[in-house]
């Protein structure tokens, strides 16, 4: 996770960044599940990893994605962060499932989701909003359901 620019000291990146922390923690039951070959524990745990991720995507989606996606140049970028969210719902609804295969592939996806979120898009952010888009986001962004 980074910690080099600062961009972490912004309330709402920092909130982000802290529910990273938990739903990157929360897969290692997922990777216990997967040792075990325990279908049901796997099941269990994509349940838990569903309930920090969901609520987690919708807040970035309602708030900091909709106010970047204001300008150019986030475009492209906003659209591929989304996909991976679809992506990342899809291979976790799969182990919920029941199904195993799709844990390494999750997991994996993850990691690099966050890492180009919090090492590209929000020191992005950070240095393309200002103040009353700060104040718009506090407003726009619902309430952390895990903080």
């Amino acid at each position: 996770m980074c910690s080099y620019c600062g961009c972490e000291a912004i309330e709402l990146i920092g909130q982000f960044m802290a529910e990273h922390v938990d739903i990157v923690n929360a897969t290692g039951a997922l990777r216990q599940a997967l040792r075990r070959g325990d279908v049901a524990v796997a099941a269990a745990a994509a349940g838990t990893v569903a309930a920090l991720l969901h609520p987690h995507t919708r807040r970035e989606e309602e708030g900091l994605f909709r106010v970047l996606a204001r300008t150019e140049t986030f475009g492209a970028e906003l659209a591929q962060l989304r996909a991976e969210h679809t992506d990342l719902d899809a291979l976790l609804a799969a182990v919920a499932s029941g199904e195993l295969g799709p844990i390494v592939p999750f997991i994996d996806r993850l990691r690099e989701h966050v890492n180009r979120e919090e090492n590209g898009l929000f020191p992005a952010a950070a240095i393309a909003l200002d103040g009353p888009d700060w104040e718009e986001l506090a407003v726009l962004t619902p309430t952390s359901a895990t903080r």
